[in-house]
């Protein structure tokens, strides 16, 4: 196990579950985003996304909740995602222990091959469970988007004894549509199921204030840390590979080598055509200006 901390932000390189057991003090979390392996055979650097069985998955994935639960603040927030498959396992599980607010659906348009011989799957659930339903950080005014009743429409509401128009912000329902995360965008990262910074913005402005303490257990690209540090907030985060690491490091502590390696951004090749030729531009993203 490894640990790299600069300005109240925290990098823990090794297991999740070994390092939420022996690191992470009771009740010391604020709010906790939780994007774990899907059990679906990806390829994540050195490591394969698939158990030997669901039972053995199932089974792993709830020692990590409930570390996560320990871990979480009496007045904390967790935001947990699965596959579709898996969600009812976590959902069961998770009801039992803390109060699950919401279920969210992450929607997203899907370019390229979808399935043809059933429905495709074009969302990712996510539960919004909080420990205490009667004490816990909902910023409604930060996170209001347009109602189109009212902004749009300009409709009047005669309900009332006097009449007066709709409301022109609302807050968001629990159908979130952000597209994901492609390669020509700058936040775009080497990674196979990086998160867009606009989920994990909604999230942590609603779900935190400044100076509270976001945990990302498996941080992949480090887009919570990342957002986090923007919003004013503190982060520990948790990945077990290197090569990630190295993007946690670069995009969070701003280290610019490590172990002799250089880090930089992902260098992109674009191709833009000016009716007569295609002239070619190297493109590296700044991908997340967390200052």
């Amino acid at each position: 196990m490894e640990k790299y901390e600069k300005q109240g932000h925290l990098i823990y390189h090794g297991d999740a579950l070994e390092i939420l057991q022996s690191e992470i003090a009771d009740e010391s979390i604020d709010l906790i985003f939780i994007d774990p392996p899907y059990n679906m055979g990806k390829q994540f650097s050195n490591f394969q996304d698939k158990w030997p069985s669901e039972a053995e998955y199932i089974k792993w994935a709830y020692e990590w909740i409930d570390q996560c639960i320990r871990v979480l603040a009496p007045t904390g927030t967790i935001y947990l995602m699965a596959s579709t498959q898996f969600m009812p396992y976590f959902d069961l599980y998770v009801r039992e222990k803390l109060t699950i607010l919401s279920r969210i659906i992450w929607f997203y348009d899907s370019s390229g091959v979808q399935a043809k011989k059933y429905y495709g799957s074009m969302y990712e659930p996510i539960l919004h469970c909080v420990k205490n339903a009667n004490s816990y950080c909902f910023n409604t005014d930060d996170i209001l988007v347009e109602a189109k009743t009212g902004a749009k429409r300009k409709l009047i509401d005669y309900r009332g004894k006097v009449p007066k128009p709709y409301n022109t912000k609302k807050v968001p329902g629990n159908v979130w549509e952000f597209p994901r995360v492609r390669y020509r965008m700058n936040e775009y990262e080497n990674h196979p199921t990086q998160k867009p910074e606009a989920l994990l913005s909604r999230i942590i402005r609603a779900s935190s204030y400044q100076g509270n303490t976001i945990l990302d257990p498996f941080a992949g690209t480090f887009t919570t840390a990342a957002v986090a540090k923007s919003l004013g907030r503190k982060s520990i985060s948790i990945e077990t590979q290197d090569e990630y690491l190295k993007i946690g490091l670069r995009r969070v502590l701003e280290m610019k080598e490590h172990l002799g390696e250089e880090l930089l951004a992902v260098k992109k090749k674009m191709e833009v055509k000016n009716g007569r030729s295609t002239i070619r531009n190297d493109q590296t993203g700044d991908l997340f200006n967390a200052n």
